[in-house]
């Protein structure tokens, strides 16, 4: 009895075990792409028995060709929204396989430029954009669906929309992006931010990209470490992405962009001094000499200070600055403690002025030109304090060629800042240097003083005793 109940179970089990071959899984869809030509919604539900069939018997490859299969007979029919149906029909089938689903997502995203309709396109990117969201397995192709849909929304001058939209990525956590792609992905981001004047938010997305992204080495690849399920192998970069030193050209310029509107020459000359470190730029001198003046004119427009004067020197031994003329004379003048005429520099330098129109053209040239005439002043006040220890507001504005008011005026806002110590006797019009001390070093002079004081006492007590001792004298307490 027992032997004859197994029986049935046995013959239960016969078509759940009798799985196609993979031989037969290609002829089979082959056929049902053939029957599309003339029935297709026969051919899909045959092959929709066919990858359930595949899935359910964890047939990983199978499952995926029948998938891609699906897909294929879809697109070639040339219904898009069939496609656009069975996309998200195959991704919400039960226990459905990663392998399957990176396969006809895969498959479709090469569909894309081959559709000529721009509304089909955008459904169809759109589509995949639902079908990959939340899955990390997936997480490369919906950078790259992102980043087409953003190109179609910026082609058509909604830039804002593609801002929006490349923001809703948090591309610095995907894992298996190449390191070229991810750092161009965040490029894009910002240089967004910064077409839609959002400066603020184009700021902290820079911050995510440091400058020693670009310094460091690949490291060499070896195959010790084989990735896991929850750390997914890196991708190949995406044909067409640039390289690491054209990336790092892109970065600096997007970076020169935040600090020309915040004004910051200082970063800026920064900027430019990593440019111009590059090889790509160091090595051709048309590149090297453009940049270069840009560095002096920004170092000599940055806000007198230590870092200022640092960097200021270091450009001044620059060797190549020694084949620039005109701009090694402009930096010379500005490290050497002597008084500069602001008429003559700006007439001898009247024909760089209009070169570099980035700096003294447009818009900005007015103010350019007002930053640079205070740079002079605040180098010739910083000069005159070396030689004078007082002197008229007359005098002072005959050297810094103003005249009294504004001298006066130029000389309260460096003690403001204090750049340097100073009194002014506005009633005699006198300007002293020596200038009031602070607590702190008031403490110090008192200190020094009560110190020195001790000393004395000490010494002279010692002396007494010894000249007592010498002469055997009873010194009364």
């Amino acid at each position: 009895m027992d032997e004859m109940r197994l029986e049935p179970l046995a013959v239960e089990e016969a078509p759940k075990r009798g799985v196609v071959e993979n031989l037969e899984v290609d002829k089979l869809v082959s056929e049902y792409k053939t029957l599309a030509k003339t029935n297709l919604d026969e051919a899909l539900e045959k092959l929709l028995a066919l990858e359930k069939q595949q899935r359910l018997a964890a047939d990983m490859v199978a499952t995926k060709k029948v998938c891609i299969g699906i897909v294929q007979v879809c697109f070639f029919a040339g219904n898009y929204k069939l496609l656009n149906e069975h996309i998200v029909l195959l991704s919400k089938r039960r226990s459905q396989m990663k392998q399957a689903v990176v396969g006809f997502v895969q498959e479709a995203m090469a569909y894309i430029d081959q559709i000529k309709d721009p509304d089909a396109k955008i459904e169809l990117i759109s589509t995949l954009n639902t079908v990959t969201a939340g899955k990390i397995y997936v997480e490369v192709e919906r950078a790259r669906l992102v980043r087409q849909l953003v190109k179609i929304k910026e082609e058509t001058g909604d830039i804002q929309a593609a801002a929006d939209l490349i923001q809703e990525v948090a591309i610095e956590t995907y894992g298996a992006l190449a390191k070229t792609e991810k750092i161009f992905f965040i490029l894009e981001q910002v240089r967004l931010c910064l077409d839609c004047k959002d400066f603020v938010r184009g700021t902290i997305m820079s911050k995510k990209i440091s400058d020693r992204t670009f310094r460091e080495k690949e490291a060499p690849k070896t195959d010790d470490k084989k990735p896991t399920d929850q750390q997914m192998p890196e991708q190949a970069a995406l044909e067409g992405t640039p390289s690491l030193s054209e990336l790092k050209l892109r970065y600096y310029e997007l970076i020169i962009r935040i600090h020309i509107h915040n004004s910051d020459y200082l970063e800026i000359c920064r900027a430019y001094q990593s440019v111009f470190a590059d090889k790509a730029i160091s090595a051709v001198p048309a590149k090297w000499s453009e940049v270069l003046k840009k560095i002096c004119w920004y170092i000599v427009l940055a806000s007198n200070g230590v870092e200022q004067q640092t960097l200021l020197h270091t450009i001044a031994g620059e060797k190549k600055l020694g084949e620039l003329v005109k701009y090694h004379s402009l930096i010379k003048q500005f490290t050497t403690t002597e008084v500069i005429r602001w008429p003559v520099l700006k007439e001898n330098y009247e024909a760089e002025l209009a070169e570099v129109v980035e700096i003294f053209g447009g818009e900005v040239a007015t103010q350019s030109l007002a930053d640079l005439q205070q740079r002079v002043v605040e180098h010739n006040i910083l000069v005159i304090r070396k030689y004078y220890r007082r002197l008229t507001l007359v005098r002072l504005g005959e050297l810094l060629d103003l005249d009294l008011a504004t001298a006066e005026k130029h000389m309260s806002d460096m003690v403001v800042k204090k750049a340097v110590k100073a009194k002014i006797d506005r009633p005699a019009g006198i300007v002293d240097f020596v200038g009031k001390k602070d607590a702190a070093e008031v403490l110090d002079a008192w200190a020094g003083n009560i110190e020195r004081v001790l000393n004395l006492v000490d010494l002279s007590c010692h002396q007494i005793h010894k000249e007592a001792m010498t002469h055997k004298v009873l010194i009364g307490m």
